[in-house]
């Protein structure tokens, strides 16, 4: 009987297992949380954060499958408790199965725990529906549903027409109109706002307004002249019973151009000599100018510009000239831009050719 006892001894002892056992129900792995759903265009756009942890706060080191649940809800009344059963939860169907091992599927995004699903099947405008989330780790337990978060699925409003850009310097002003219907062709309702995208050159639009905006007009100064820029609006519709996002317009594209002209050159002389007219003047102090322009008047007629010089440059002999003729000289600066901006003219000065 003694070697009966010992060899029990010895067999709890060769088991390896020290403290107290945990219930199978405390390993569970935590349910998904931040659920967050918005309406865009025909789509609902459902996000939430797959756990890091099991119920009992250990870490989670083997999360392998998660699944999203939708079902549709009354149009009003608070949300029952999701309750599951098996791989299922009670009253739902399973919309989104997403193996972490393998690619996700085409509606799916996955990013830094994130998890973004786009809903657009068997979806009717008008409907609450409820979604719940659940996590599988590799031993086969899975996750009490989480929360469940209701949204309406509202008709978008239309793209908005008319969209204009204007370009300015170092900025683009835009207006547009107002949609007049909901993308299933009802009569606009709720209140309307704005989403301004923008990109620069061929590149793909992103959202540059905080929040959408109230009024039909924006002007973006976050841009550098000489860079061709392409903008869209998005209508946002908000009801007491949430908000939908619609269709962006047709883009259109402006390109801001530097339009402040440079100070004019000062001091300018002339120095007449036989058969030439020598010309000085004072730079213009602006770092963008490119050249001079040195306009030219006989007598009383109009100037003409009779040549350039650049930058560095502050000095001119114009050859041009016919003993006994009186002429007038101004300067102007000009600057480097594509499309270049012109300073007003310099004092002018007369003089007449020995």
């Amino acid at each position: 009987m003694a070697a009966g006892i010992a060899m029990a001894v010895l067999a709890l002892a060769g088991c390896g297992k020290k403290g107290p056992i945990v219930p199978p129900e405390r390993r569970l792995p935590a349910p998904p949380a931040d659920m967050r759903a918005t309406v865009d265009n025909r789509v609902i756009v459902v996000q939430f954060v797959a756990p890091k942890t099991r119920v009992d706060n250990s870490r989670l080191r083997d999360l392998t499958l998660m699944r999203l649940f939708r079902r549709e809800e009354p149009p009003e009344g608070p949300l029952k408790p999701a309750m599951r059963s098996g791989e299922r939860v009670v009253g739902y169907v399973e919309i989104a199965r997403i193996d972490l091992g393998a690619p996700p599927p085409p509606n799916v995004q996955l990013s830094d725990g994130g998890v973004v699903v786009k809903d657009e099947k068997g979806l009717s405008f008008g409907k609450r529906y409820a979604y719940a989330a659940t996590a599988e780790d590799t031993s086969g337990r899975i996750s009490a549903p989480s929360a469940p978060l209701a949204v309406t699925f509202l008709a978008a409003p239309a793209s908005p027409p008319g969209l204009v850009a204007q370009a300015g310097d170092k900025q683009v002003s835009l207006r547009w109109d107002a949609p007049t219907t909901l993308i299933d062709g009802s009569p606009t309702s709720g209140e309307l706002s704005y989403i301004i995208l923008r990109g620069a050159g061929e590149g793909g639009l992103a959202p540059i307004t905080p929040a959408p905006i109230a009024v039909t007009t924006y002007t973006d100064s976050a841009v550098e002249n000489e860079t061709t820029y392409r903008y869209a609006v998005r209508g946002v519709r908000v009801e007491p019973a949430g908000s939908a996002s619609g269709p962006a317009s047709e883009a259109v594209a402006a390109t801001p151009i530097n339009t402040t002209p440079p100070s004019a050159p000062t001091r300018l002389v002339a120095i007449p000599a036989s058969g030439s007219v020598r010309l000085a003047w004072n730079a213009s102090p602006d770092a963008d100018v490119a050249e001079y322009a040195i306009y030219r008047a006989e007598g009383a007629g109009p100037f003409t510009r009779v040549a350039t010089a650049p930058a560095l440059t502050t000095i001119h002999t114009d050859r041009d000239v016919q003993s006994g003729r009186t002429y007038r000289y101004a300067v102007t600066a000009l600057t480097r831009a594509k499309h270049q901006n012109e300073s007003s003219r310099s004092n002018e000065v007369t003089v007449t050719v020995p």
